[in-house]
């Protein structure tokens, strides 16, 4: 004989199991916290939980009624591990890490100003104090900045392609920052007093001492009665105030063809443990040439003009044996600044 509860067990077990299915997620929605959680889980999904329980229920079936029955708890187990894990999911992104507030703190890395950048920063400061402004002016130039501005005609050496950075189509990367002299005399009266640190470009081998890119800081004095003395004076100043009372400077006849009388400036320093004389850069008194070519009259004005490598003077000051290091960025080295 058939029973009542096996004619209707499909129907009545499925609607049970509907209603089962809101109290779950129900539950699952109030669990607020991750110990609340884990007890849901227990309660619903684990190996004595309800799920388990109601997988039973299915012995009670008649067999052609266990398919829909098992079909519709299989949808059950999936819908409520999809909410589980989304809940987990959504817990943890708020709760975050556990954080032990005991436990001590990894140190706060601090960040470092580049050696050059420094240096110039250091140079600035000293030259500002004896009344000099700094000016600034392009890196790709022509070359009446660059050359003729500067008494150097199309036929000197020094405007070789060899010795240059060329660009298509006109211009050129300038090799001194003395072009910003040229423009700032073109749109100022004397006297002035400036100096103009930057980026310069010469096509050098690299090695210990040589680079392709460097920098510069050129100096520019004009005054009437300005003469050889005072920049002297300016030079020597600057180097007893930056590298200390102790340092020592000479200056040795040269030539430079926007200067004249030239002279290069050397300093008195160690090098591999023995004193040497280690050249700084060129300075002399601004020749006529060029305040013609900007419209001073050379009657009336004179100048001294001074270029310094900002390179050598921070390998000097802080014993840096290798130019190269200066630009390949190596935290081990930044670290010792």
């Amino acid at each position: 004989m058939v029973t009542l509860r096996e004619i209707h067990c499909v129907p009545i077990m499925i609607s049970s199991i509907d209603q089962i299915e809101v109290e779950a997620l129900e539950g699952l929605k109030n669990s607020a916290d991750k110990a609340a959680l884990e007890q849901w889980r227990i309660a619903w999904l684990g190996s004595k939980g309800r799920l388990k329980s109601l997988m039973a229920d299915m012995k009670t079936c008649p067999p052609e009624d266990r398919p829909a029955y098992g079909q519709r708890m299989n949808a059950l187990k999936k819908t409520l591990e999809a909410a589980f894990k989304s809940q987990k999911s959504d817990d943890s992104a708020q709760q975050g890490p556990p954080l032990d507030v005991t436990e001590p703190g990894l140190p706060a890395g601090q960040g470092r100003q580049h050696i050059l950048s420094r240096t110039i920063e250091e140079i600035i400061d000293v030259f500002s104090r004896m009344g000099f402004t700094v000016a600034e002016g392009p890196e790709v130039e022509n070359e009446w900045y660059n050359f003729e501005a500067l008494n150097m005609p199309e036929t000197h050496p020094a405007r070789e392609p060899s010795d240059n950075f060329f660009l298509e189509g006109g211009g050129m990367l300038r090799t001194q920052t003395s072009t910003v002299q040229i423009r700032v005399m073109e749109q100022s009266k004397p006297p002035l007093r400036i100096i103009s640190p930057g980026r310069v470009y010469r096509p050098d081998t690299h090695d210990a001492t040589h680079y392709s890119m460097f920098h510069q800081v050129e100096g520019l004095c004009v005054d009437r009665g300005v003469t050889l003395v005072d920049l002297k004076a300016t030079l020597f100043n600057f180097a007893r105030t930056f590298f200390g009372p102790e340092a020592d400077l000479r200056m040795r006849p040269s030539f430079f063809p926007f200067t004249e009388p030239s002279a290069e400036v050397d300093m008195r320093m160690p090098v591999r443990g023995k004193m040497q004389w280690v050249e700084l850069g060129g300075c002399g008194m601004v020749d006529p040439n060029v305040f013609k070519a900007v419209g001073y009259d050379p009657e009336e004005w004179t100048g001294f003009a001074f270029g310094l490598g900002i390179e050598r003077i921070a390998m000097r000051k802080y014993g840096i044996p290798d130019i190269r290091w200066l630009f390949e960025n190596d935290a081990r080295f930044l670290r010792q600044f």
